[in-house]
């Protein structure tokens, strides 16, 4: 019976082995469709490797325009070197201005080292100009007094020009205090204002005869009484007539002081009182004929002759105006220019220092 059931068992194996042929050809067809996958993939990569190799064309087109980038770069050189060749003008600029900026920026001092520069730059200044002086022509102070009312609103050369033909006629205070207005605006045209000019000058010279018995006083409290005297002329009258300290605050002095930062005071009174603060009284007068004759001689108001100045080294100004050498000396004026002064009697000391005397009216 054994035997039966082992032989009737083994019409199993069949089975087994059409399943087994079954499960080989699913292999089969599933590894077919892998392989078709992986053809399929094989030819994408083809695919796209042809595709990148028709795009490298463009990749090389795109580096055969890199040297248009170079040749720009080659081109760069030609700038630099023209920046380099340009480089020495900016250069000398700076070297021929160092100062340039510093006319803008204010010195900080104490007060002590702004006595010690103000008062050496006088000393300089007497060294340059040492024959100093009235650039108005006189004999007496009364003729003084008058000449500086003149002065206003005009230049010493004109006053200087008309004053002879005045004082040829009318030589005391009394003579011009009697004097018929017409006439004396006639002598007087030539220095503008002449009625305005005409009226002070014979006012002042009544007040002189009735106040003063004919003469010019010497204190200043009673030379500001007159006619057309302030300050500025009664300190001139002062020092130059009666040997009297006194600071002559004029156009000049009042524009050199503030450019040297002596003081930032526009008022004059008040550019007198800062300024004496700064110098022992006996100086005062020197100092304001030094400040006066530099300021018309070289630190001219438009176009400093600075590269011709002698207290450049304590000037803050310095560079506002020419600093060139050559080009500086060609803006001196008067004597320091080899040019007739404003003086048509100036002192001797003048003359042998190579003053020129100013022309007579009319003359040439």
């Amino acid at each position: 019976m054994e035997k039966t059931k082992a032989a009737k068992s083994t019409p199993v194996k069949p089975v087994a082995k059409k399943a087994a042929k079954k499960n080989a050809q699913k292999a089969t067809a599933a590894s077919g469709k892998a392989t078709g996958v992986a053809k399929k993939a094989t030819a994408t990569t083809k695919k796209a490797a042809a595709a990148s190799k028709k795009a490298a064309p463009a990749k090389t087109v795109a580096k055969k325009a890199a040297p248009a980038k170079t040749v720009a770069k080659k081109a760069a050189p030609a700038k630099t070197a023209a920046s380099k060749k340009a480089a020495p003008a900016r250069t000398v600029a700076k070297k021929a201005d160092p100062a340039q900026a510093a006319p803008k920026k204010a010195i900080v001092e104490s007060h002590a080292a702004l006595v010690r520069r103000a008062r050496r730059i006088n000393r300089e200044l007497a060294e340059v100009y040492p024959y100093a002086h009235p650039e108005l022509d006189f004999e007496n102070p009364f003729q003084l007094v008058i000449a500086t009312v003149l002065s206003a609103q005009t230049t010493d050369l004109r006053v200087n020009q008309t004053t002879p033909g005045l004082f040829a006629k009318y030589p005391t205070p009394e003579d011009l205090a009697a004097a018929n207005p017409e006439e004396v605006e006639e002598i007087l045209r030539p220095t503008g204002f002449f009625r305005a000019k005409t009226k002070s000058v014979i006012g002042l010279s009544k007040a002189l005869a009735e106040d003063f018995g004919g003469e010019v006083p010497g204190r200043l409290e009673d030379l500001v009484k007159l006619p057309g005297v302030g300050r500025k002329t009664a300190f001139v009258v002062l020092g130059n007539a009666f040997g009297r300290p006194g600071i002559t605050v004029d156009t000049h002095f009042g524009r050199l002081v503030r450019r040297w930062q002596w003081t930032d005071e526009t008022d004059p009174d008040k550019v007198e009182a800062a300024v004496g603060a700064l110098f022992p009284k006996s100086e005062w007068t020197m100092l304001s004929h030094h400040v006066i004759f530099h300021g018309r001689r070289i630190c001219h108001a438009r176009k400093p002759a600075c590269g011709a100045c002698p207290i450049a080294p304590l000037c803050p100004a310095y560079g506002e105006g020419e600093t060139d050498p050559e080009k500086a000396r060609k803006l001196l004026k008067y004597e320091k220019g080899g040019f007739p002064g404003q003086r048509l009697n100036p002192p001797q000391s003048y003359l042998d220092a190579g003053g020129i005397p100013a022309p007579p009216l009319g003359a040439g």
